[in-house]
């Protein structure tokens, strides 16, 4: 399976080859106030799967302790700022591509979510499979 999507200006395009790992929804802050919503939705992926066109500018994500080590590198459209894909640190080349950007997002059905400390009181995700406190 090959899943395509772009930026908003469409100066970055992609596409993910293969099965991604999971379709998670991620409630911690920074992918709140990166996604300007309650929450984020990632097809979870290698790295190895993802091949992108077009420049991306990097964010290196410290965390919530604001310390000295990257946790997540957000990449992002240069020109319009939309968020394409978040490299986690630490895992042998997991990413998480944000599916607001998919050509096609009718497929995209969420199986996990994670960070739910943190989800919204108002926020009731049905049919959701797993999902895990990082606490």
């Amino acid at each position: 399976m090959t899943v395509t999507g772009r930026c908003l200006c469409g100066e970055v395009s992609f596409e993910i080859e293969g099965d991604v790992i999971a379709t998670a929804v991620c409630h911690c802050d920074h992918c709140q106030r990166q996604s300007g919503g309650a929450f984020s939705v990632n097809l979870v992926a290698h790295e190895s799967q993802l091949v992108v066109n077009g420049s991306l500018v990097t964010y290196g994500d410290r965390g919530d302790d604001g310390g000295d080590i990257v946790h997540v590198e957000r990449r992002f459209c240069g020109t319009c700022g939309s968020p394409i894909v978040s490299q986690l640190m630490g895992t042998d080349g997991v990413i998480a591509v944000k599916a607001g950007c998919l050509d096609d997002k009718s497929t995209v059905k969420p199986s996990v979510e994670v960070w739910c400390e943190h989800r919204q009181p108002w926020v009731d995700l049905p049919g959701m499979d797993v999902s895990i406190d990082r606490e």
